[in-house]
């Protein structure tokens, strides 16, 4: 799922995902690296956020951490994160 898209955001189209309880996994890949768009996207039910500049990295790490159960942020999204006062886990 990406953020930005046309005609309903990545954020509203997950929250509607999650909302139709179909069992999928919501994993963000996306080129906004800010931490207000990845505490949106976990308040909206994502599992994951993967930043595109570090897809090569980071997409089958996220997909295996996801598919576990777990949640997956890209890490150097989540050394933005970590002096912010918020926790996102």
């Amino acid at each position: 799922m990406d953020i930005s898209m046309p005609v309903m955001n990545g954020i509203e189209a997950a929250e509607s995902l999650i909302r139709a309880n179909c069992g999928a996994k919501v994993i963000f890949l996306t080129v906004h690296d800010d931490p207000d768009f990845l505490k949106a996207a976990l308040a909206a039910g994502a599992s994951g956020y993967i930043v595109k500049s570090h897809m090569a990295t980071d997409l089958l790490p996220a997909i295996q951490e996801v598919l576990a159960g777990h949640r997956f942020i890209s890490p150097c999204l989540r050394a933005k994160t970590d002096s912010r006062p918020q926790k996102f886990d």
